[in-house]
């Protein structure tokens, strides 16, 4: 039995060094991400210990550098005829809301690949662009695809309540 693909995915991606772990807005790891369940609690000693091994700066993106990671994106999207549902490029972080038949670990390691790309070739950035890896959330139903839509266009201040 073949299973279907999900719809679409929302993938997260935030800017290097950003959103540590032990941040006052709260972080989740490797043992504590599920969907739906609250960040683990602000703690300085493990948010000082986070930025002590950043091997570069925080990558906050400028107003152009958010204009070069947006038109990338469209870009690819475009080129690999992956469809693109929704899209806002913030100054820490890159919501993308897409349907491909690839994973969405691929989608966003490509889409990563080339922002980057994009943003040395315009403007010379140099050291780390982004984080680790990202979230990468499947849509099976067409109500989570369009909360998703909504989210990533207009809810930025919390986070999204998918069926």
């Amino acid at each position: 039995m073949k299973l279907e693909p999900p719809l679409a995915y929302l993938i997260t991606i935030r800017t290097y060094g950003t959103w540590l772990h032990g941040d006052d807005r709260g972080s989740d790891d490797r043992d504590h991400n599920d969907w739906d369940t609250p960040y683990l609690p602000p703690d300085q000693e493990r948010r000082n210990i986070a930025a002590s091994r950043l091997k570069g700066k925080p990558a906050a993106l400028t107003w152009g550098e958010r204009q070069v990671v947006d038109a990338e994106v469209r870009s690819q999207c475009a080129f690999r005829d992956w469809r693109l549902w929704a899209l806002n490029v913030r100054t820490e972080h890159v919501h993308v809301v897409v349907s491909s038949a690839e994973t969405p670990e691929r989608v966003m390691n490509a889409l990563k690949s080339y922002a980057t790309r994009a943003l040395r070739s315009e403007g010379g950035r140099l050291g780390p662009v982004w984080s680790r890896h990202g979230s990468t959330r499947y849509l099976w139903k067409e109500d989570a695809l369009a909360a998703a839509c909504v989210y990533v266009l207009e809810g930025q201040d919390h986070r999204p309540e998918l069926p």
